[in-house]
């Protein structure tokens, strides 16, 4: 699943090529909206919230995204050919010259501008946002003492951006177990405040570095790594969740604890 700021760079990337431009035609590939047509309308912007996308279009309406497992964004010249095949294609929005589609998009929402906060008021401060705050964050963690820690940060009621890698790398980073009582970790703050660093950096990639070290196999300490890259004992990995919707947890048995 994209981590937060892989979202945040999708929607620069729709907000560069349609702010501002009139849209020509629409196309809602999915039962709910299926007859809708915003042909006409004036695209306003596109701005991330957390792993939501939200498509201010018109005076009133925003179209809500969320990429989901498998979902993205590509934006091109309008007859361009698709990279991916049709039938993956759930939006489709053009103008004159520019076309952009969202492929395997796990929801697709037509609201009211009114009531997008129907749709994202749940999340915790968004660490992309304008309304970071991490003491709050540290706080909205600390609410539930008991719950392990990976579980607790990638709860985006907690705090909104944080997926599986992030997830990993800062249980490595802070020398915890992702398992461990999120009671029991100090200094939740200067955790979170990492956890903010760390995606302001990669907002600008087009990959997720935590070691600093940009080199191939060397970006990640524990995830995806098979020996850590800090002391080289065995990375331990284990499945959770559903069929489908599996999480993989890694860790270093010799540097967490």
């Amino acid at each position: 699943m994209p981590e937060g700021d892989a979202v945040w760079r999708a929607a620069r990337s729709l907000d560069r090529a349609l702010s501002g431009r009139v849209l020509t035609s629409t196309d809602f590939r999915v039962p709910a909206h299926a007859t809708a047509d915003l042909s006409g309308r004036t695209v306003v912007e596109t701005v991330a919230r957390g792993k939501h996308l939200l498509t201010r279009i018109g005076p009133d309406v925003t179209l809500h995204t969320h990429l989901k497992m498998e979902g993205s964004w590509a934006v091109g010249r309008a007859g361009e050919r698709w990279r991916k095949p049709a039938h993956t294609a759930r939006v489709v929005l053009r103008t004159d010259d520019v076309e952009a589609v969202g492929f395997s998009l796990g929801i697709v929402e037509l609201l009211p501008r009114a009531a997008e906060s129907d749709a994202v008021g749940h999340l915790g401060p968004d660490l992309l946002g304008p309304d970071w705050d991490a003491a709050r964050a540290a706080h909205n963690l600390v609410g539930d003492p008991d719950r392990p820690l990976a579980e607790a940060l990638l709860d985006q009621r907690n705090l909104a951006g944080i997926g599986n890698v992030y997830a990993a790398e800062l249980c490595f980073l802070t020398g915890r177990l992702p398992t461990t009582p999120v009671g029991e970790v100090e200094r939740l703050e200067r955790l979170v405040s990492r956890a903010h660093q760390l995606l302001l950096v990669n907002r600008e990639r087009s990959g997720m570095v935590t070691t600093g070290d940009t080199r191939r196999g060397r970006s990640h300490w524990v995830y995806g790594q098979r020996t850590c890259l800090r002391c080289g004992s065995v990375v331990r990995r284990e499945e959770q969740g559903e069929p489908g919707r599996e999480r993989i947890r890694y860790w270093c048995p010799s540097c967490q604890r």
